[in-house]
């Protein structure tokens, strides 16, 4: 621990034209139990167009442990990276404009990743919604049958191979190199995979508490998990292997349809013996795949309410299709030296904010 650190914790954000939510985020931050502790919150802001500077400024000229600073590169990782690079604070907690906090959070990060000894600790990724579609939306999401993420386990404690944004040790994050900034999205899962790599723990806590809002409709989710699956398959070219093997089982599906259809659509009028038989397994993998999805759909509504059922199968159906699909197209940077950082004009880009 370098003498820079002189502060207990220092709370970092990265946001870029958040005018919608940065006032409600900036009130549970400042709602945090933080009584007899030395902080400071640190916001690299991707400069924001849309006054939320404005209201950063604002909020800043109150509370004199609320600072701001530039982040050109206007997408997380370098703006994480520079709120690190500003931090005074011994523990460095990551927040997230879009989510809301728990008054003991902070104190609750700082109290586990003393008690456990861990290298990074976290709660579970839980969900405040309205409505039952929303619900639906979000009963997919803490389903294992969605992406199969045990931070998704509202109820989970435990070792783990990543969490939501995270508390760390400073000098922790210095040693690992902080988050890596040709990334866009999937910066704390590789971040975490590095840690994990290096022989450093991560551990999740049902106790720290925050809650995230899932994506509301069927494009907005299709197009988030989109995005993760094409940049996961940047960390993977990174590290030659997946942080974990249920990364791949959408992409196998996906791709096997696709195979599928192609070797129906090739042979339907060359040779009717090979089409039959594409046919036939085309149909037998629609047809398992249906009941795995109506099953998890039940299962699923059964806890969270029988009015999310009709939603449900679409749900399921976009996160696989969606993150399989994402990744087959990122197999762009399996190229040579594909993983150079994106410009802020990249498509990739500016979806993925």
């Amino acid at each position: 621990m370098t003498a820079a650190n002189d502060l207990q914790l220092t709370i970092i954000v990265a946001c870029r034209n958040e005018k919608g939510q940065i006032r409600q985020f900036m009130d549970s931050l400042l709602a945090q139990d933080l009584s007899g502790l030395t902080w400071e919150a640190i916001v690299a802001d991707g400069m924001s167009d849309d006054g939320t500077r404005d209201i950063l400024r604002e909020y800043g000229e109150r509370n004199p442990q609320l600072r701001t600073i530039d982040n050109p590169r206007r997408v997380v990782s370098p703006g994480l990276n520079a709120a690190i690079g500003a931090a005074r604070g011994a523990t460095i907690i990551r927040m997230d404009a879009h989510t809301s906090y728990a008054p003991d959070y902070c104190r609750r990060c700082m109290a586990e990743l003393e008690r456990t000894g861990a290298d990074n600790v976290g709660g579970p990724a839980r969900t405040r919604t309205q409505g039952k579609r929303a619900h639906a939306f979000a009963a997919a999401y803490h389903s294992p049958f969605s992406t199969g993420a045990r931070f998704h386990d509202e109820n989970y404690e435990g070792w783990i191979d990543t969490v939501p944004y995270g508390c760390w040790r400073k000098d922790t994050l210095e040693q690992l190199g902080l988050f890596d900034e040709t990334l866009v999205r999937n910066q704390d899962d590789e971040l975490n995979l590095r840690l994990i790599r290096a022989g450093g723990k991560i551990w999740q806590s049902p106790d720290i508490v925050s809650w995230y809002s899932p994506r509301a409709t069927l494009t907005a989710l299709f197009l988030q998990y989109f995005q993760y699956g094409f940049w996961k398959a940047a960390v993977v070219r990174k590290h030659r292997l997946p942080g974990s093997w249920r990364h791949l089982v959408p992409v196998i599906f996906v791709l096997t349809h696709i195979l599928l259809l192609a070797t129906c659509i090739v042979t339907a009028a060359a040779d009717p013996r090979e089409f039959a038989l594409a046919a036939r397994l085309w149909l037998a993998l629609v047809i398992a795949y249906a009941a795995a999805n109506v099953t998890a759909s039940c299962a699923a509504a059964r806890k969270s309410g029988w009015g999310t059922l009709p939603y449900l199968p679409a749900v399921f159906t976009v996160y696989h299709f969606s993150w399989g699909l994402g990744f087959l197209v990122g197999i762009r940077w399996f190229l040579p030296n594909a993983l150079q950082p994106l410009d802020n004009r990249s498509l990739f880009t500016r979806i993925s904010r």
